[in-house]
């Protein structure tokens, strides 16, 4: 993934700047794909979620402008980051599209050293976007191989408990808990009882202070 060549993919309405961003763009190394419009670009089918890709978007369009692009990618999955660029610049305009999702915000005339700048920043988001992907995915495929009785060991481990407060917990020898403890962590890669506690809070799994209410076999 590392070596994958970025893609940005440029939306404006202005034939004029997307024949210039295209240009600065490919001879610095990206792949560039350029739409006249926002809905252009969704009509688009859907790239590969392990590529790394950068949306450079006008924030003033007809039709969807770039806030309303911005809103439309955040609800996929895996949605890359989004530079948005306008001649209505100022402090209230780059504020409101930051807090609107986007991760650079640039003015027009969008200089070359700057345009490159961001989507160099925007590239390495991406990146860091689909590895943390890739692990949770990983995280995932570990947790299923675990059986019911690991996972409600699990959940009491991060919770705090001791292996014989476990044991009590389920109603199973202590033996028996060290047997499934040491099984779940070789299964989820866990270096440590802190390692453990953050890859189960990755997964979403909750902390039981009190354990769940399990049943008695083993």
């Amino acid at each position: 993934m590392d070596d994958a060549v970025a893609t940005v993919h440029v939306v404006d309405d202005s034939k004029i700047v997307r024949v210039a961003m295209f240009r600065v763009l490919t001879y610095a190394g990206y792949r560039v794909k350029a739409y006249e419009s926002a809905e252009a670009f969704l009509a688009e089918p859907a790239a590969s979620s392990s590529e790394p890709a950068v949306v450079l978007t006008d924030l003033v369009m007809p039709g969807l402008d770039g806030i309303a692009l911005i809103e439309r990618l955040s609800r996929t999955p895996a949605a890359p980051p989004v530079i948005l660029f306008s001649a209505y610049g100022g402090v209230p305009t780059t504020v409101r599209a930051m807090k609107d999702g986007a991760v650079d915000f640039l003015e027009k005339p969008v200089q070359e050293g700057e345009l490159l700048d961001a989507v160099r920043r925007a590239v390495a988001r991406s990146r860091e976007r689909i590895l943390e992907q890739q692990q949770l995915a990983d995280v995932r495929a570990r947790y299923a191989t675990l059986t019911l009785r690991e996972r409600q060991v699990l959940t009491l481990v991060i919770s705090g408990l001791l292996n014989k407060q476990v044991a009590s917990r389920l109603g199973i020898s202590e033996k028996t808990v060290k047997v499934h403890r040491a099984h779940l962590v070789e299964k989820m890669d866990a270096q440590s009882l802190p390692d453990l506690v953050r890859i189960a809070g990755r997964l979403g799994i909750a902390v039981e202070p009190r354990g769940p209410g399990v049943g008695k076999n083993s």
